[in-house]
């Protein structure tokens, strides 16, 4: 009997420290713009996966392969920054591709493991561009730093959802 309660104790505590020592949680991310367009026109600006000339905090974007599944493209950032990324699929007819990035330093955009869509739909006449994303924070283990947690994780992307997405917007209904 006292070898059950001993057992039981332990895997009591067992199971308090397992439940403790999770890892992060995929965060999960969704911007969504109306542009006042048709969505070939929108598809123009933002359906090449080479050009991401739109977005405002882009300064120079190179890259090989074009449209293809496995093309890749360099980011550089007006801050200097880099974010390397590989285009997984590109649909033309959808207007949609999604994209994962394979280098980036954390000190950058603090995310790990990020992978993206794009798509245009049409909205009666008009366009609406879809960018959602999935990722973990910066940081893999317990007890973050703040600049690397969940939150902040979050807070990056969407910032730079919401940028790239207003951008769009102007060029496009602004003529620029």
């Amino acid at each position: 009997m006292k070898f059950q309660l001993l057992a039981a104790a332990a895997l009591a505590v067992g199971a308090a420290g397992a439940a403790d020592a999770h890892g992060p949680t995929r965060q999960k991310t969704e911007q969504t713009i109306e542009i006042n367009a048709a969505p070939d026109k929108v598809w123009a600006v933002v359906g090449n996966f080479q050009d991401m000339s739109w977005h405002p905090a882009i300064q120079k974007t190179e890259g090989s392969g074009g449209n293809d599944k496995g093309a890749t493209r360099k980011l550089t950032l007006q801050g200097g920054g880099v974010i390397e990324e590989e285009l997984n699929t590109f649909d033309a007819a959808k207007m949609m591709y999604s994209y994962r990035i394979t280098n980036v330093d954390v000190k950058v955009l603090p995310v790990s493991n990020y992978s993206s869509k794009i798509t245009v739909k049409d909205a009666g006449g008009k366009s609406q561009v879809v960018w959602d994303g999935a990722f973990y924070r910066g940081f893999p283990n317990n007890d973050p730093p703040p600049e690397l947690s969940d939150e902040a994780a979050k807070k990056a992307v969407d910032g730079v959802y919401k940028a790239g997405l207003e951008a769009l917007k102007k060029k496009i209904e602004g003529g620029s």
